[in-house]
């Protein structure tokens, strides 16, 4: 059953009363299961060997490969970005790999369990129960539990974002899951990582780019502060703030959801040592970056205990993502000490949306911004980490814009990345066929078949009477807040 909890976000700037959900107890010592000895290697959940890969060539990779001696609970700071990831990209220190990779099979995980089947009445929901998310995806031996699922209204300005059923008769005609926050409840993970770590994980799009269209290069204010001149992209501020009252799951807004989360997290786990990672791809890369704003603009972030006021650290990792604000944005993030480490592909079209011209590439964007109060400037936040698909002998040289933008394609560049003009290889061995899981980007002669992930029989199973049938989703996957003190499930 899912514990219910009352929460209250209580801050000078913001206020919200509202019902948070947990799926699954979370435990502040153990797991209910058996606890897993996480290393390194099971952090990264596709670790099988490549026949492909000669004796030579993988003495070659680990002469590449400097292993970095040190523990990942001594330099976690260093590797959520505290200097910037000063020294740690080129070349690639080897626990900055991982941990990257790592959150990118979070981010992954968003798109392995929504279901995208127009002809399903779930199109839109999430296929998983809570409890059991990380286990259905193959990641039961993360260290992580799922705390709440996150919502979002599909009533905006980006309709070709959004997923919905050709059916008459859906689950909901409003609403669409956008990912998760999860809690590290692992004694052994939480060991190794240093400390309790906070992930908030939203979902993007896998390789239909028609959204961008959607995108008018409209600024706007988000009045999370009292300076309207920061300002972010509207079609991503309505998706992270609009809500729809009649709606059983988007009637809090995504953003009341998840700041009422990890308002709830922290308060729940004081006095521990703690991190709030934020990870997502494509759109789930722009809501990543809005949501570390907006907690860190609010304090959220910020515990008192009476004699100092220390910051929990707020990361974001970023995949395959868009501009989200103007420089102003940009600036105020950085004041904040939000960290972000955005990861592209060089092929990409998406990170160089919106404003080709008018960005942080321009010499003259600041006097363009301040002085003549030029509507359409963008700028990208954080440090950039910049990848190329030709680079990787697995990889068809060339292929659509979606497999460019491809999530699991950047975590495989990821895997053979070592530095500016260093040779690709595989450090972790990553599977290579987790690259066609959703494109048609591998070359032929690896033999792995495009698109091949897909749900047994789409779902179909055979009821008593021997007919085949989409069985009933139950309702208690579907779970959302119904008044601002109840939470029930549908």
């Amino acid at each position: 059953m899912a514990s219910l909890h009352l929460l209250s976000l209580n801050h000078p700037k913001f206020t919200l009363h509202a019902a948070s959900f947990q799926l699954g107890p979370l435990k502040k010592n153990k797991l209910n299961q058996k606890s897993n000895n996480l290393n390194f290697q099971k952090s990264i959940k596709c670790s099988t060997s490549l026949s492909s890969l000669s004796p030579e060539v993988e003495e070659e990779c680990l002469a590449l490969e400097e292993e970095d001696e040190r523990p990942l609970s001594e330099i976690w700071k260093e590797i959520q970005g505290c200097h910037d990831w000063d020294g740690l990209l080129d070349p690639m220190n080897s626990h900055l790999r991982r941990e990257i990779i790592r959150y990118g099979e979070f981010a992954q995980a968003c798109y392995d369990s929504f279901d995208f089947d127009p002809h399903s009445k779930y199109c839109g929901s999430c296929k998983y129960q809570g409890a059991r998310f990380f286990e259905k995806l193959g990641m039961a031996d993360c260290g992580y539990q799922i705390s709440r699922y996150l919502y979002a209204t599909s009533d905006i300005n980006l309709p070709n974002f959004y997923q919905k059923s050709k059916l008459s008769s859906v689950w909901s005609t409003h609403a669409n899951w956008m990912g998760y926050v999860a809690v590290c409840t692992d004694e052994d993970e939480i060991k190794r990582l240093g400390r309790r770590d906070i992930v908030v994980s939203w979902r993007g799009t896998v390789t239909y780019l028609e959204w961008i269209y959607d995108l008018k290069d409209i600024l706007h204010s988000p009045n999370f502060t009292n300076d309207p001149s920061i300002k972010m992209e509207l079609g991503f501020y309505d998706l992270y703030t609009k809500k729809e009252d009649t709606c059983n799951f988007c009637s809090f807004s995504a953003r009341e959801q998840v700041l009422a989360e990890i308002k709830r997290l922290l308060d729940y786990y004081d006095g521990e040592e703690i991190s709030i990672t934020i990870t997502g791809h494509s759109v789930g890369a722009a809501l990543a970056i809005i949501t570390a704003y907006d907690i860190a603009e609010l304090g959220v972030n910020i515990v008192n205990d009476g004699r100092v006021t220390p910051k929990i650290p707020i990361t974001v990792y970023s995949f395959g993502g868009p501009r989200v604000g103007n420089l102003k944005f940009k600036e105020r993030c950085e004041e904040l000490g939000v960290k972000v480490l955005r990861v592209i592909n060089i092929h990409d079209k998406v990170p160089t949306v919106p404003e080709i011209f008018a960005n942080e590439k321009l010499q003259f964007q600041k006097y363009l911004e301040e002085t003549v109060s030029f509507p359409w400037s963008y700028a990208h936040v954080g440090v950039e980490l910049t990848l190329d698909h030709t680079h990787s002998p697995f990889l068809k040289p060339a292929g659509d814009l979606g497999c460019a933008h491809n999530l699991e394609a950047h975590l495989h560049l990821l895997d053979g990345y070592h530095g500016k003009g260093r040779r690709f290889c595989l450090s972790n061995k990553r599977d290579i066929a987790l690259v066609n899981k959703d494109s048609n980007f591998l070359k032929k002669e690896y033999g792995v078949p495009p698109h091949w992930r897909q749900d047994e029989n789409k779902g179909m199973v055979k009821n008593n009477d021997g007919r085949w049938v989409l069985p009933e989703r139950p309702r208690w996957r579907l779970i959302h807040m119904t008044s601002p003190t109840t939470l029930t499930k549908y």
